[in-house]
């Protein structure tokens, strides 16, 4: 039986875990700190502490981007407590209409496509494009939605309509799947299409698989374990029927490989029978992000090395779920700096605070003080760009760095990897 005091008892209190918390360095307050949030886990599974709605708003508050998991000396799963704390709380309290609906989408790709369709066709109704920023900036102000916010603008074809399922190489040297992600597929389209055009650089075989579904992470997030339940149990049983025909699957997004990867493995371990440990464990073995495959089992970085050095100047930024997680930092720097200067930031590794759903729309104003002190930090560096493998971030950072009037554009590594391969 899952409790929470079993991980509560092992915190040392050494406070490790505070300086670098997201949530702490913009409301520090020893509540919203991580030992913090597990004392008071204790308190609400031994019945000291009601879970109310004050409770409720505390552990809303944590980002989830495992700074205190990768500092921790017992490396205490804080981030995997207070998942599962939101599930009591939405049990208890329920979930918002507009995230209940999206959850749907999640679930049933012809409903994500319908309103993806729709939304491009009507988006300039309620929204002004802004491509140099690969964005649109909302006119009004309505529910949820502030005038003058930037979201990611709708594609007019997402990327798993966009190509075939089998994309064959004439001297094929592996064979790799790609799940691409919801915000890769519907928004970032043009992610999915450097991936395309790297792999056929490297004349790999490509496969697509046309019914893969979100990786379950919004809901995880939220709380919403029914959701979480049947596309974990969706996704593994889809990649079970191709696993063995492919070298890998590389998905070019941080949370959706973290999901796949370690998320999916502690909630079968917690929620589900045994059977799904072994099952998944065949799975994640081929699971990779982009440039951790891309660097450690193909030779673009020797060939990247034969191109032509690129004028724009880039600074790079370090994904929470990709640098923290599997500590995924060096890859993608190898294969950048072959064709593209990098200048660091000062600290690559501070999460931006995009922070999930529910920090990006009931408690947006946690996002917006968490992502105006990484704004600050790349705004402070010379370079024409800022680079990760994630669009949460690039969501975040693309409207932080806008509120913070810096002209930098978002880039993921793979667009520009793409573009110093396809130039003459």
């Amino acid at each position: 039986m899952f409790k929470f005091s079993d991980t509560s008892d092992m915190c040392i209190k050494c406070g490790k875990c505070i300086p670098g918390c997201t949530i702490h360095r913009i409301n520090p307050d020893e509540t919203t700190s991580p030992r913090g949030f597990l004392d008071l886990l204790k308190g609400v599974e031994e019945g000291e502490i009601e879970l109310d709605k004050n409770a409720k708003d505390i552990f809303e508050s944590c980002f989830l981007c495992n700074q205190c998991v990768e500092v921790c000396p017992n490396s205490l799963p804080t981030d995997f407590m207070i998942e599962n704390v939101r599930k009591k709380i939405a049990d208890k309290y329920g979930i918002a209409f507009f995230k209940r609906a999206f959850f749907f989408l999640l679930k049933h790709r012809w409903a994500y496509d319908i309103v993806s369709k729709l939304g491009f066709m009507f988006q300039t109704c309620g929204f002004k494009i802004e491509a140099d920023k690969n964005a649109m900036r909302s006119r009004f102000n309505i529910p949820m939605l502030k005038k003058g916010r930037l979201l990611p603008s709708m594609k007019q074809t997402s990327f798993l309509k966009k190509y075939p399922e089998q994309i064959p190489a004439k001297n094929p040297k592996k064979r790799v799947a790609i799940f691409i992600g919801c915000m890769a597929n519907y928004n970032y389209t043009e992610v999915g299409d450097a991936l395309i055009s790297i792999l056929k650089f490297l004349d790999i075989d490509i496969f697509i698989p046309k019914k893969q579904l979100c990786c379950g992470a919004p809901a995880y997030f939220t709380g919403d374990f029914k959701t979480v339940d049947e596309l974990v149990r969706y996704n593994i049983e889809y990649f079970e029927s191709f696993i063995d025909e492919v070298d890998a699957i590389i998905v070019p997004e941080a949370t959706c490989t973290a999901m796949l990867k370690k998320d999916y493995e502690e909630y079968i371990h917690a929620h589900m029978d045994e059977i799904w440990t072994e099952r998944h464990r065949k799975i994640k073995a081929k699971i990779f992000g982009t440039t951790e495959w891309l660097y450690k089992h193909t030779d673009l970085k020797a060939k990247l090395a034969n191109k032509q050095k690129q004028p724009e100047v880039i600074t790079y930024h370090n994904s929470c779920h990709f640098g923290r997680v599997f500590n995924i930092k060096k890859e993608p720097r190898d294969l950048l700096t072959q064709v593209y200067q990098i200048n660091e930031m000062s600290d690559p590794d501070m999460c931006c605070g995009f922070g999930g759903i529910t920090i990006q729309t009931e408690k947006f104003d946690l996002a917006v003080k968490a992502g105006q002190k990484k704004a600050e930090i790349i705004k402070a560096v010379d370079a024409d760009i800022v680079s990760a493998e994630c669009s949460a971030c690039r969501m975040q950072i693309t409207e932080q760095l806008d509120k913070a009037g810096d002209s930098k554009i978002f880039k993921h590594p793979l667009e520009l990897i793409a573009k110093a391969i396809n130039e003459e």
